[in-house]
């Protein structure tokens, strides 16, 4: 049931004492805590526990089961830097999938590029977009733009059914536990592949090096079998475990260069139209420290009879 009548008192259990703290089981130990200035909105959705509140110092707050989604104060640096390294990375981006991503604030990022013909949104949660168009305009106001349509359904499933038709598909997934798991499985990176069209690039959430190394060295070790070219990029915010968030990229074609962008737009071009990202944070995302290269780098034991 959901709640928000201003005539009740709205509470959540991850608030107490005007203070919301994070509770994330990827990441024993630690929590991010936001001081609240009010709740606005609390709801268990088909899927998951649905919390928005209005903080002190990060604007509105989405919160999916005690982890914090989106900020309106530092939302920018995700949304920008899943987004541009791939679709830059492409020659022609013409048809986008984002899965995931509810808030609209990825298809704000896609929609910015022109050669952008179609933008889909696949996300199994409508109280997701629902409550996005209602307390995160910044980001959901890329639902008004024609190029973009949505599908209220699992991405897994989605993707089972298209064969060759899209250039680049983002997936803004949650952590891999409860409604985004399988989106962290080598099933699902065959599925995608098989959905792009030749040369088509993937980007997707790829957690944090400083928690989750292990995670992320299993899903590049399976994306590099399946895609001639995987590479890990990350980005700084300050509401994300850690003050870090990575993604991995993958092209079907072996020529890309992720480092290096193939398309260019003029510095007051990127001024413009991104707050993080520009051509030199694009190359600098790839440049690993050397904690991460090398546990990405090694290679797995060989098998011994």
């Amino acid at each position: 049931m959901s709640s928000s009548s201003a005539s009740t008192k709205l509470t959540h259990p991850n608030i107490s004492n005007g203070w919301f703290s994070e509770s994330g089981a990827m990441w024993p130990g630690q929590s991010m805590n936001i001081e609240v200035n009010q709740i606005l909105h609390v709801e268990k959705s088909k899927f998951q526990d649905v919390l928005v509140f209005e903080s002190k110092t990060y604007g509105n707050v989405l919160v999916l089961d005690g982890v914090i989604q989106v900020t309106e104060r530092d939302e920018f640096s995700y949304q920008e830097m899943i987004t541009h390294p791939a679709l830059f990375s492409h020659p022609n981006p013409e048809r986008v999938l984002v899965i995931g991503g509810g808030d609209g604030g990825v298809l704000r990022e896609v929609i910015k590029h022109p050669q952008v013909k179609e933008a889909v949104l696949c996300d199994i949660d409508e109280a997701v977009i629902r409550l996005s168009k209602k307390y995160l305009p910044g980001m959901s106001i890329s639902y008004e733009d024609p190029k973009v349509s949505v599908h209220i359904g699992d991405g897994f499933d989605f993707l089972q059914n298209k064969k060759d038709y899209f250039d680049v598909i983002i997936t803004d997934s949650s952590d891999p536990v409860g409604p985004a798991e399988s989106l962290y499985q080598a099933r699902y990176y065959e599925l995608m592949r098989d959905a792009l069209r030749e040369g088509g690039i993937v980007s997707t959430q790829g957690e944090c090096q400083w928690l989750h190394l292990s995670l992320i060295k299993e899903v590049l070790t399976f994306a590099r079998e399946l895609f001639p070219v995987a590479e890990y990029a990350y980005t700084t915010i300050p509401t994300y475990p850690s003050g870090q968030i990575g993604f991995i990229l993958c092209s079907k074609n072996k020529e890309t260069n992720f480092k290096e962008t193939l398309r260019t737009i003029s510095p007051e071009q990127e001024h413009k139209l991104f707050k993080y990202y520009n051509s030199d944070i694009h190359r600098a995302s790839f440049v690993l420290p050397n904690f991460t290269r090398q546990a990405l780098a090694a290679k797995p034991a060989s098998k011994t009879a």
